[in-house]
């Protein structure tokens, strides 16, 4: 089973900053950003989560600014060993070249641990890059353009041959030539080939773009049944359940929660788990029965990360890191689409 943890602020609750026991501007501070996805992978976590949003993450009282998702990523890259990384990068405010930039970059840096968590952000948000509604069907462009993108340097493209002063083999290196519905793309793209070949792509099950791990949410363990069976039957390869959690501590996780939701309400969107560690090792073991690994939202994760290291994690039997993240996951390294097609050419010319 695979386990992922997103580490978004003081944690999922909207009222975990005034509980942390820290200044609230602590979450904007690199070391705390540190310590926890430090934490993570010495528990033994598969991936971490960078949420992210062109909005502030909460209104009101509780207004806040995060920093950027994918300089979160960068930086903990050369401080972390095995945990992979998956910064939320939204395609409807994002441009798909500078995507897939990035995240060749995340991947270099990180030796192959990269991933992306795809989002889709609507409604006011658009307004941050000047437009009003975003074209259906145009996530799944940007999924596949940036994939194509991160193929168009073959993996032996770079040559460094001191003798002739050639850095690189210019036949190696192809324009993707994109066309979408809104936009279109030469490339190259100015990064060579990810360690991966492609960095892992997670996106929810709401999304139809054809990503690696598709998230799946729903209110009770028969709704994510549900919705997981349904993402199985359309061929997505490994399936992750969505889960909010409240654990026991000093005081029981019903009043903690109730404390932390007289500050600010935390509405109930996605199945969660309000109890010991204890039970919470056995719901995932349930829905280990029906899903490829479970995304865990802490409540506050100054409280609730310790909890699940020392009791939770070694409850459930998880996979052990590989040396990328693909291969933690079980995937193969893709074959790069265009050096096939080059190959193919030349076969056929001989």
């Amino acid at each position: 089973m695979f386990l992922a943890l997103e580490v978004d602020g003081a944690g999922a609750h909207p009222a975990a900053w005034r509980f942390s026991g820290k200044p609230p501007a602590v979450v904007l501070n690199p070391a705390h950003l540190r310590d926890v996805v430090r934490a993570a992978e010495a528990g033994g976590f598969t991936f971490v989560t960078f949420a992210d949003s062109p909005l502030p993450p909460s209104a009101g009282n509780d207004i806040a600014g995060r920093l950027e998702a994918g300089g979160r990523a960068a930086y903990v890259s050369t401080l972390t060993e095995q945990i992979g990384l998956a910064p939320t990068i939204h395609t409807t405010t994002t441009e798909p070249f500078h995507v897939a930039a990035q995240l060749a970059s995340l991947d270099h840096a990180s030796h192959g641990r990269a991933a992306w968590l795809v989002g889709a952000e609507r409604g006011a948000a658009l307004a941050t890059v000047g437009a009003t509604t975003a074209p259906d069907g145009e996530a799944a462009e940007v999924v596949e353009l940036v994939r194509q993108l991160w193929d168009s340097w073959e993996d032996d493209a770079v040559i460094k041959d001191v003798t002739t002063g050639r850095y690189l083999d210019p036949d190696k290196v192809h324009h993707v030539d994109f066309q979408g519905g809104t936009f279109s793309v030469k490339g190259p793209l100015i990064t060579p080939r990810p360690p991966q070949g492609q960095p892992v792509v997670l996106a929810p099950d709401t999304l139809d773009v054809g990503a690696d791990v598709v998230l799946v949410e729903g209110e009770t363990p028969a709704d994510i049944t549900k919705r997981a069976l349904a993402a199985r039957k359309t061929g997505e390869p490994l399936v992750f359940a969505e889960l909010d959690v409240v654990l026991d501590a000093a005081e029981s996780a019903t009043e903690r929660l109730a404390r932390l939701d007289q500050a600010a309400p935390w509405p109930v969107n996605r199945l969660r788990h309000t109890g010991s560690a204890h039970e919470l090792a056995q719901l995932l073991n349930r829905l280990g029965e029906v899903v490829d690994g479970v995304r865990l939202h802490p409540a506050a994760l100054s409280v609730d990360l310790p909890l699940l290291n020392d009791w939770v994690l070694p409850a459930i039997p998880i996979t052990a890191p590989r040396e990328t993240l693909r291969e933690t996951l079980g995937f193969p390294r893709p074959a790069n689409r265009f050096a096939t097609t080059r190959r193919g050419v030349h076969a056929r010319a001989v």
